[in-house]
């Protein structure tokens, strides 16, 4: 048999399995389709934006060439944040995507609206620049409650700092800008790991991962951000 006919099997059997090991897809959009019009947002597929909110209306989520480009309009007073439900204790969201500029960020916020004791529901967070990936326990650090109204007030004290900083770790890793790369977050328990690519490039264990239900994801953008064929399993 041809040598590379037996590589594209081997591979073709090996996604094949490795996505059957991830659960059960819950939600996947590819983005091929139009929208009616070029000035507020027009996602669709169950998408939100909270470009009303924070742009004044102003669209920031723009489908072409079959992707979903997301951009800061230059009234809006937050990060674009593009929102979908995905609701699991343990599970994988696999995407595509391109940081056109070195400078240019992607954030997966994983979130649960219905716990109050964190600020807007979040959880955790994967941010993905072209300089490392970050994973962030939000829910015992920054944004929970106690120590996010300790920061608006002013209030937080050195020991409440360190706990914050301490609940977040960064893990080097180049990117290319310009180019496309595929994005694996997992999370299993206590643990987020993620790979970039097919390479494993960081894994985190924090208290606050393991929160019993996830039950949005939110692409955190606060500058530019591309992404593509987004997928989301469900293993528990």
């Amino acid at each position: 048999m041809n040598k590379t006919l037996i590589t594209t099997l081997a591979l073709t059997l090996s996604s094949t399995l490795f996505a059957a090991d991830r659960g059960t897809l819950i939600f996947e959009d590819d983005f091929e389709r139009n929208e009616s019009q070029e000035t507020k947002d027009e996602i669709g597929n169950g998408w939100g934006s909270n470009s009303r909110s924070r742009a004044k209306g102003n669209k920031q989520v723009d489908l072409r060439n079959g992707a979903m480009y997301i951009y800061v309009h230059k009234e809006a007073d937050h990060a674009v944040s593009v929102t979908h439900p995905a609701e699991f204790r343990d599970g994988s969201v696999e995407l595509r995507f391109m940081l056109e500029d070195p400078k240019d960020v992607l954030g997966l916020d994983f979130a649960d609206l219905k716990f109050k004791e964190v600020h807007a529901g979040h959880l955790f967070k994967v941010t993905v620049n072209t300089r490392n990936v970050q994973i962030d326990d939000m829910k015992t650090g920054g944004m929970n409650m106690k120590f996010y109204e300790a920061k608006k007030a002013k209030t937080l004290t050195a020991e409440q700092k360190k706990i914050i900083a301490s609940n977040k770790k960064t893990f080097p890793n180049k990117l290319s800008a310009g180019k496309w790369h595929n994005l694996l977050v997992n999370i299993s328990g206590d643990t987020v790991s993620v790979s970039i690519d097919g390479k494993d490039v960081a894994s985190y264990s924090s208290e606050g991962f393991a929160h019993p239900t996830k039950r949005m994801l939110r692409l955190s953008v606060p500058k530019n951000a591309v992404v593509d064929d987004v997928k989301i399993w469900r293993k528990k």
